[in-house]
Protein backbone atom coordinates (compact mmCIF):
# COMPACT_ATOMS: atom_id res chain seq x y z
CA UNK A 1 0.00 0.00 0.00
CA UNK A 2 1.36 3.48 -0.87
CA UNK A 3 2.09 6.10 1.70
CA UNK A 4 -0.64 8.39 1.68
CA UNK A 5 1.42 10.99 3.57
CA UNK A 6 3.58 10.90 0.58
CA UNK A 7 0.89 10.97 -1.63
CA UNK A 8 -0.38 14.32 -0.58
CA UNK A 9 2.87 15.54 0.29
CA UNK A 10 3.74 14.95 -3.50
CA UNK A 11 0.32 16.46 -4.50
CA UNK A 12 0.88 19.36 -2.34
CA UNK A 13 4.16 19.92 -4.42
CA UNK A 14 2.39 19.50 -7.35
CA UNK A 15 -0.12 22.88 -6.64
CA UNK A 16 2.55 24.45 -5.58
CA UNK A 17 4.26 24.09 -8.72
CA UNK A 18 1.11 24.48 -11.02
CA UNK A 19 0.51 27.63 -9.03
CA UNK A 20 3.63 29.35 -9.93
CA UNK A 21 3.00 28.99 -12.91
CA UNK A 22 0.13 30.45 -13.35
CA UNK A 23 1.57 33.46 -11.01
CA UNK A 24 4.60 33.48 -13.29
CA UNK A 25 2.51 33.96 -16.27
CA UNK A 26 0.22 36.99 -14.50
CA UNK A 27 3.70 38.51 -13.89
CA UNK A 28 4.38 38.58 -17.85
CA UNK A 29 0.77 39.98 -18.20
CA UNK A 30 2.19 43.11 -16.23
CA UNK A 31 5.38 43.08 -18.04
CA UNK A 32 3.61 43.28 -21.13
CA UNK A 33 1.91 46.91 -19.53
CA UNK A 34 5.01 48.70 -20.83
CA UNK A 35 4.34 48.09 -24.82
CA UNK A 36 2.85 51.28 -26.62
CA UNK A 37 -0.29 52.29 -25.69
CA UNK A 38 -0.67 50.34 -22.33
CA UNK A 39 -0.84 47.06 -23.50
CA UNK A 40 -3.10 44.39 -21.65
CA UNK A 41 -3.77 47.83 -19.48
CA UNK A 42 -6.04 49.10 -21.96
CA UNK A 43 -8.36 46.65 -21.92
CA UNK A 44 -12.11 47.67 -21.00
CA UNK A 45 -11.44 51.48 -21.61
CA UNK A 46 -14.02 50.75 -24.59
CA UNK A 47 -17.01 50.50 -21.98
CA UNK A 48 -16.03 53.88 -20.63
CA UNK A 49 -15.51 55.54 -23.41
CA UNK A 50 -18.89 53.78 -25.37
CA UNK A 51 -20.40 54.71 -22.32
CA UNK A 52 -19.39 58.33 -21.87
CA UNK A 53 -19.21 59.55 -24.93
CA UNK A 54 -22.54 60.69 -25.51
CA UNK A 55 -22.16 63.17 -22.81
CA UNK A 56 -19.28 64.22 -24.07
CA UNK A 57 -19.84 64.85 -27.77
CA UNK A 58 -22.91 67.47 -26.85
CA UNK A 59 -20.28 69.34 -24.72
CA UNK A 60 -18.07 69.90 -27.59
CA UNK A 61 -21.29 70.12 -30.12
CA UNK A 62 -22.25 73.25 -31.99
CA UNK A 63 -20.53 76.94 -32.05
CA UNK A 64 -21.16 77.56 -28.42
CA UNK A 65 -18.52 74.18 -27.26
CA UNK A 66 -16.24 75.43 -24.69
CA UNK A 67 -12.77 75.21 -26.71
CA UNK A 68 -13.67 78.14 -29.52
CA UNK A 69 -12.20 80.64 -27.21
CA UNK A 70 -9.56 78.29 -26.06
CA UNK A 71 -5.68 79.48 -25.82
CA UNK A 72 -3.89 77.57 -28.63
CA UNK A 73 -0.28 77.83 -27.61
CA UNK A 74 -0.36 74.50 -26.49
CA UNK A 75 -2.78 72.50 -28.56
CA UNK A 76 -2.33 69.47 -26.74
CA UNK A 77 -4.10 71.29 -23.20
CA UNK A 78 -6.77 72.80 -24.79
CA UNK A 79 -10.42 71.27 -23.13
CA UNK A 80 -12.02 69.66 -25.91
CA UNK A 81 -12.86 66.26 -26.80
CA UNK A 82 -9.86 64.67 -27.35
CA UNK A 83 -8.41 65.86 -24.07
CA UNK A 84 -11.10 64.35 -22.60
CA UNK A 85 -10.79 61.41 -23.76
CA UNK A 86 -6.75 61.40 -23.42
CA UNK A 87 -7.47 62.04 -19.58
CA UNK A 88 -9.66 59.29 -18.74
CA UNK A 89 -7.46 56.83 -21.04
CA UNK A 90 -4.40 57.75 -18.74
CA UNK A 91 -6.21 57.39 -15.70
CA UNK A 92 -7.67 53.94 -16.63
CA UNK A 93 -3.78 52.59 -17.96
CA UNK A 94 -2.31 53.99 -14.78
CA UNK A 95 -4.51 52.19 -12.79
CA UNK A 96 -5.63 55.03 -10.35
CA UNK A 97 -8.39 54.45 -8.04
CA UNK A 98 -11.77 53.78 -9.41
CA UNK A 99 -13.93 55.67 -7.12
CA UNK A 100 -11.29 59.14 -8.14
CA UNK A 101 -11.60 58.09 -12.15
CA UNK A 102 -16.09 58.14 -11.80
CA UNK A 103 -14.84 61.79 -9.64
CA UNK A 104 -12.66 63.16 -12.54
CA UNK A 105 -14.63 61.86 -15.08
CA UNK A 106 -18.10 63.72 -13.71
CA UNK A 107 -15.98 66.77 -13.41
CA UNK A 108 -15.01 66.98 -16.49
CA UNK A 109 -18.54 66.85 -17.85
CA UNK A 110 -19.42 69.35 -15.75
CA UNK A 111 -16.79 71.33 -16.72
CA UNK A 112 -18.58 71.51 -19.92
CA UNK A 113 -22.10 72.23 -18.93
CA UNK A 114 -22.68 75.70 -19.71
CA UNK A 115 -25.59 77.53 -21.91
CA UNK A 116 -24.81 75.75 -25.09
CA UNK A 117 -24.51 72.41 -24.02
CA UNK A 118 -27.31 72.47 -21.37
CA UNK A 119 -29.94 71.55 -23.59
CA UNK A 120 -28.09 68.69 -25.59
CA UNK A 121 -26.97 67.19 -22.26
CA UNK A 122 -30.54 67.27 -21.02
CA UNK A 123 -31.40 65.68 -23.66
CA UNK A 124 -28.68 62.79 -23.49
CA UNK A 125 -29.50 62.35 -19.30
CA UNK A 126 -33.81 62.89 -20.04
CA UNK A 127 -33.81 65.71 -17.70
CA UNK A 128 -35.49 69.21 -17.82
CA UNK A 129 -33.89 70.89 -20.76
CA UNK A 130 -35.17 74.50 -19.66
CA UNK A 131 -34.25 74.00 -15.80
CA UNK A 132 -31.10 72.65 -16.80
CA UNK A 133 -30.31 75.82 -19.10
CA UNK A 134 -31.20 78.27 -16.62
CA UNK A 135 -28.91 76.82 -14.21
CA UNK A 136 -26.40 77.11 -16.34
CA UNK A 137 -26.75 80.76 -17.24
CA UNK A 138 -26.81 81.25 -13.72
CA UNK A 139 -23.33 79.22 -13.10
CA UNK A 140 -21.69 81.47 -15.68
CA UNK A 141 -23.14 85.15 -14.48
CA UNK A 142 -23.03 84.00 -10.75
CA UNK A 143 -26.42 83.98 -9.99
CA UNK A 144 -27.85 81.91 -7.28
CA UNK A 145 -29.42 78.78 -8.35
CA UNK A 146 -33.24 78.12 -7.13
CA UNK A 147 -34.98 74.38 -6.06
CA UNK A 148 -35.73 73.63 -9.41
CA UNK A 149 -32.20 74.61 -11.04
CA UNK A 150 -31.18 72.27 -8.38
CA UNK A 151 -33.25 69.40 -8.48
CA UNK A 152 -32.91 69.09 -12.21
CA UNK A 153 -28.94 68.93 -11.21
CA UNK A 154 -29.54 66.33 -8.38
CA UNK A 155 -31.20 64.63 -11.81
CA UNK A 156 -28.54 65.02 -13.86
CA UNK A 157 -26.04 63.80 -11.36
CA UNK A 158 -27.83 60.93 -10.37
CA UNK A 159 -28.35 59.39 -14.31
CA UNK A 160 -24.33 60.81 -14.86
CA UNK A 161 -23.15 58.27 -11.60
CA UNK A 162 -25.31 55.54 -13.07
CA UNK A 163 -23.73 55.77 -16.32
CA UNK A 164 -20.37 55.80 -14.93
CA UNK A 165 -21.28 52.84 -12.58
CA UNK A 166 -21.94 50.78 -15.17
CA UNK A 167 -19.37 51.64 -17.80
CA UNK A 168 -16.25 51.61 -14.88
CA UNK A 169 -17.65 47.95 -13.67
CA UNK A 170 -17.69 46.55 -16.85
CA UNK A 171 -14.61 47.87 -18.00
CA UNK A 172 -12.86 46.62 -14.78
CA UNK A 173 -14.47 43.41 -15.32
CA UNK A 174 -13.57 43.21 -19.10
CA UNK A 175 -9.93 44.10 -18.28
CA UNK A 176 -9.70 41.60 -15.16
CA UNK A 177 -11.45 38.50 -17.22
CA UNK A 178 -8.81 39.68 -20.47
CA UNK A 179 -5.59 39.46 -18.10
CA UNK A 180 -6.65 36.18 -16.81
CA UNK A 181 -7.04 35.05 -20.36
CA UNK A 182 -3.92 36.05 -21.70
CA UNK A 183 -2.14 34.69 -18.67
CA UNK A 184 -3.88 31.56 -19.28
CA UNK A 185 -2.90 31.28 -23.17
CA UNK A 186 0.60 32.10 -21.85
CA UNK A 187 0.44 29.80 -18.91
CA UNK A 188 -0.70 26.88 -21.56
CA UNK A 189 2.32 27.43 -24.15
CA UNK A 190 4.55 27.50 -21.25
CA UNK A 191 3.37 24.50 -20.18
CA UNK A 192 3.06 22.37 -23.27
CA UNK A 193 6.77 23.81 -24.14
CA UNK A 194 7.73 22.37 -20.44
CA UNK A 195 5.53 18.91 -20.89
CA UNK A 196 7.19 18.08 -24.17
CA UNK A 197 10.56 18.63 -23.28
CA UNK A 198 10.19 16.27 -20.13
CA UNK A 199 7.88 13.93 -21.00
CA UNK A 200 8.08 14.42 -24.81
CA UNK A 201 5.08 13.39 -27.88
CA UNK A 202 1.57 13.76 -27.36
CA UNK A 203 2.00 12.81 -23.90
CA UNK A 204 4.04 15.83 -22.70
CA UNK A 205 1.72 18.48 -25.05
CA UNK A 206 -1.32 17.17 -23.13
CA UNK A 207 -0.27 17.48 -19.12
CA UNK A 208 1.36 20.45 -20.65
CA UNK A 209 -2.13 21.90 -21.76
CA UNK A 210 -4.21 21.01 -18.85
CA UNK A 211 -1.41 22.21 -16.23
CA UNK A 212 -1.27 25.54 -17.93
CA UNK A 213 -4.98 25.41 -18.35
CA UNK A 214 -5.57 25.41 -14.70
CA UNK A 215 -2.75 27.12 -13.31
CA UNK A 216 -3.70 30.76 -13.49
CA UNK A 217 -7.37 29.88 -11.75
CA UNK A 218 -5.52 27.55 -9.02
CA UNK A 219 -2.87 30.46 -8.25
CA UNK A 220 -4.71 32.51 -5.97
CA UNK A 221 -6.12 29.82 -4.40
CA UNK A 222 -3.02 27.14 -4.00
CA UNK A 223 -1.90 28.13 -0.70
CA UNK A 224 -4.72 27.18 0.99
CA UNK A 225 -5.29 24.20 -0.80
CA UNK A 226 -1.53 23.03 0.64
CA UNK A 227 -2.39 24.33 3.68
CA UNK A 228 -5.52 22.35 3.74
CA UNK A 229 -3.60 19.06 2.03
CA UNK A 230 -0.99 19.38 5.06
CA UNK A 231 -3.55 19.41 7.63
CA UNK A 232 -4.71 16.42 5.99
CA UNK A 233 -1.47 14.54 5.83
CA UNK A 234 -0.83 15.19 9.83
CA UNK A 235 -4.71 13.93 10.62
CA UNK A 236 -3.53 10.77 8.48
CA UNK A 237 0.05 10.53 10.26
CA UNK A 238 -1.80 11.04 13.86
CA UNK A 239 -4.84 8.57 12.89
CA UNK A 240 -2.21 5.72 11.95
CA UNK A 241 -0.54 6.28 14.89
CA UNK A 242 -3.18 5.32 17.39
CA UNK A 243 -4.02 2.48 15.22
CA UNK A 244 -0.90 1.32 16.35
Amino acid sequence: MADPTLTLDNIGNAIAAIAALGTASMGLVDAFKVLPGGGPSRIGFGYIESGLLPFIQQIFAGPGAPHANAPTARPELVYDQDLVIRTLRSNWINGVDKSAQKAKAKSLIHLGLNQGSASNLAAVAGVDAAALQSLAAKMSNGGTAGQTELNVLGQFDTVLSAVLDEAYERADQKYRNGCKAIATILATVLGIVAGVLIEGGLTGVLTGAAVGLISVPLAPVSKDLVTSLQAASASIQKTNKVKV
